[in-house]
């Protein structure tokens, strides 16, 4: 019984740290500003706004992620 516990909370926080992860990525706007170019408009290159992926920003989803790593590893330890 506390095996499968922890296989669900470690699940669990793996899947709530992907998700708070995304959502605040998405919150940060558009990852590419959709300016035209002159040249070449159809481009898939993006003109700006690059800088939308951070790590320190996404540190919480990450370390959500990584708890649980952790708890599912000590699932597989006991």
């Amino acid at each position: 019984m506390k095996s499968m516990l922890l296989v669900l909370v470690g699940s669990v926080l793996i899947i709530v740290g992907v998700a708070v992860a995304a959502v605040r990525t998405a919150r940060r706007g558009r990852l590419s500003s959709p300016a035209p170019n002159s040249e070449h408009p159809d481009t898939l290159e993006p003109q700006g706004r690059g800088d939308r992926l951070n790590l320190f920003s996404d540190l919480p989803g990450i370390a959500l992620v990584a708890l649980g790593a952790v708890v599912l590893l000590l699932w597989a330890v006991i």
